[in-house]
């Protein structure tokens, strides 16, 4: 019975004195797996609207429709009637997103990852954060390593960013993004081309 048990230690001591060998000659070694031991733990958590709202005048409605009517009876001459659908849809969206105002949903920090709209997104699953605006929210961008969803996308409304910001410090890079041509574009359409005046309030701020 000894000789067995002593055979089971040696045979235990192999990996263990490879593992230490290799750390010590700076080979790389595999890290154990950190966050995922044990129950998982919240370390923050609030509720938000899902996505960023602005309530819209009657101007805005009119300036979607009547660019989406001009561009109807373009393709309409043209004869492009799949590119017709396209421009009804995205008329058709656009009025939903500005009409329609989003639900709230929760979101969790936690060791395992960040839980959102009922779904979990492991800490290795993510690659980035960066901190935006739209609208006047404050919102956390979150860029993932799979194509859907490329991003998640968490308001900020009353939480405390400096916490948040402290928790994904210890867990992600912050770096933000370069604009690419497509956001450039948008930005100086959306500046030549307003879709409504600006509100009262805000005129009368820049007046005084």
């Amino acid at each position: 019975m000894p000789t067995k048990e002593k055979a089971k230690v040696s045979a235990k001591q192999p990996a263990q004195v490879s593992r230490e060998a290799k750390t010590a000659a700076g080979e790389q070694v595999t890290p154990f797996p950190t966050g995922e031991v044990g129950e998982e733990r919240i370390f923050y958590r609030w509720k938000a609207p899902v996505r960023p709202f602005k309530k819209r005048d009657r101007e805005y409605y009119t300036t979607i429709a009547a660019i989406a009517f001009l561009i109807i009876i373009i393709l309409g001459f043209l004869r492009e009637f799949l590119l017709i659908a396209v421009v009804v849809a995205f008329a058709f969206v656009s009025y939903v997103l500005a009409a329609v105002k989003p639900e709230e949903t929760e979101h969790q920090l936690t060791s395992r990852g960040i839980r959102t709209a009922n779904k979990l997104y492991r800490w290795s699953d993510l690659r980035r954060y960066w901190f935006s605006e739209k609208y006047g929210q404050a919102m956390v961008m979150i860029q993932t390593v799979v194509l859907f969803p490329g991003q998640l996308l968490m308001l900020l409304s009353g939480t405390d960013k400096e916490k948040v910001r402290k928790i994904l410090n210890e867990r992600l890079p912050y770096e933000q993004p370069e604009q690419t041509f497509l956001d450039k574009s948008a930005d100086w359409l959306s500046k030549k081309v307003p879709l409504e005046k600006e509100s009262t309030s805000s005129a009368g701020k820049s007046a005084s």
